[in-house]
């Protein structure tokens, strides 16, 4: 056995490690949520403070003005993360029971990166309307949503409902939280092999709620769609695809992309797309054999692959780096340049919150994109370093602040905070949320995990 092949086999046992620890701790932890109190308990007297009869003088003051809410209550750092397990991970229709695992990390890492009280939500229920009605009655005592790992094409009609019928922000993390992250790694990326936005050739790899934003995005950022070939199950998009064309009041997205892009009107399938192509976005069905080595070379010099299927990426990025790609990213955190949607939703919901915003819009995502790639460019950026880390605390405040400044630039915050307000803000909540947890830690309050 060649040290080739050694070296793949310690490869794969490394990326099958996270999923043999998260089995045998889950368990023992029993989830990884639970609630904290964030007043003080000096005696059994206070009890008449937080409850009842003192609790009674709140209540009315926001009955006389619903606005005062924020200031008596938590709803402006509570946000509702929503899911009907039609589309987790890469696993697909799984349910909402097998869905909580992955909700319950999202709400850890709203906390522990953005100070943000996330609430998981799994709904019982398939249906678009009853999953926007459901949001809707709930939302008196939440400041956001974030919908999550919702099938297509039902997560477009669900977001652009709520976003049209709620007064308090709605994101769904899988297009837009995506399409922010993949925007910044793309940036840098092309920043590192010399190449433009606006001239790139783009092949993207699955037309599902990642790369539809991801492509609305990119274009409203300066991709040239012409220039881009966007492939789903069935092959490329162009203007001939009938199937797609059929059923364009369900998939207007899709078909956008059809009418917009692929100029040369290119067929075929994920082979023909990425000939000569600079960058593969991928956002396809789990891995590892979607992507083959072989279209890899066919790409144009300098390829840049982005991976992001999960839990197993389209192709390994050794096999990917070994058929000629300059820049590998995945959307795991085990390998170098995770495409992180950690990264976006816990800074952009604290900016969106702390100002109080209406909605996150597009604007408000290609604010963020350009930060984290400013960021990551200023402390230096590498082909195997195009990102900046989650540890790197700073990144978090910074994406809070752009986040909170664009929304008060296009008018959807109802707050006025000065920038330097903003940043010690953020900086303070985030802060104590990480020691907080550490403090449980230290205490032995969360136990260590056994050996």
């Amino acid at each position: 056995m060649n040290a080739t092949r050694l070296s793949r086999e310690a490869l794969l046992a490394r990326a099958q490690q996270p999923s043999a620890d998260a089995l045998r701790l889950h368990p023992f932890y029993r989830g990884k949520l639970q609630t904290a109190l964030k007043c003080p308990i000096r005696g059994f007297d206070d009890f008449a403070i937080w409850y009842t009869p003192g609790v009674a003088a709140p209540c009315r003051a926001i009955q006389a003005d619903p606005a005062a809410v924020y200031a008596h209550t938590n709803k402006g750092n509570a946000i509702a993360i929503v899911t009907d397990g039609t589309r987790v991970l890469g696993l697909g229709d799984i349910g909402p029971e097998a869905g909580l695992p992955v909700m319950e990390g999202k709400a850890l890492l709203f906390k522990y990166l953005g100070g943000v009280d996330a609430i998981p939500l799994c709904l019982a229920t398939k249906d678009p309307d009853e999953i926007v009605r459901t949001v809707e009655v709930l939302t008196p005592a939440f400041g956001g949503v974030n919908l999550e790992d919702i099938a297509q094409p039902k997560c477009f009609r669900v977001l652009d409902a709520l976003r049209g019928r709620l007064p308090i922000p709605v994101w769904h993390d899988d297009q837009q939280g995506t399409a922010t992250a993949l925007l910044a790694g793309l940036l840098n990326a092309l920043a590192l092999v010399g190449k433009d936005l606006g001239r790139a050739r783009l092949a993207m790899v699955g037309m599902g709620a990642a790369n539809v934003a991801s492509y609305r995005l990119l274009t409203a950022s300066g991709a040239d769609p012409r220039g881009i070939v966007a492939c789903d199950s069935r092959g490329a998009l162009h203007k001939g695809r009938h199937d797609i064309e059929a059923r364009r009041e369900e998939f207007a997205d899709k078909w956008r992309v059809c009418t917009e892009s692929n100029a040369d009107g290119l067929t075929g399938g994920i082979a023909e797309a990425l000939r000569g192509a600079d960058a593969c976005i991928a956002f396809s069905t789990s891995g590892p054999d979607v992507v083959r080595p072989e279209w890899i070379r066919a790409m144009a010099r300098d390829a840049i692959v982005f991976a992001c299927a999960n839990p197993v990426p389209e192709i390994w990025p050794w096999d990917a780096r070994e058929a000629g790609a300059r820049i590998v990213a995945t959307g795991r955190s085990d390998f170098p340049n995770q495409l992180n949607n950690s990264l976006v939703f816990p800074g952009l919901f604290r900016g969106a919150l702390d100002v109080r915003a209406r909605t996150i819009t597009d604007g408000m995502a290609g604010a963020v994109a350009r930060e984290l790639a400013a960021f990551a460019r200023t402390r230096g950026i590498r082909e195997d370093d195009i990102l900046p880390r989650m540890d790197e605390w700073d990144v978090h405040v910074r994406v809070a602040v752009a986040a909170a400044r664009a929304a008060q630039a296009e008018g959807v915050a109802r707050l006025a905070v000065a920038p330097a307000e903003l940043e010690a803000q953020a900086a303070a909540t985030m802060r104590a949320a990480r020691e907080t947890t550490h403090l449980l830690m230290r205490e032995g309050l969360i136990a260590a995990p056994p050996a």
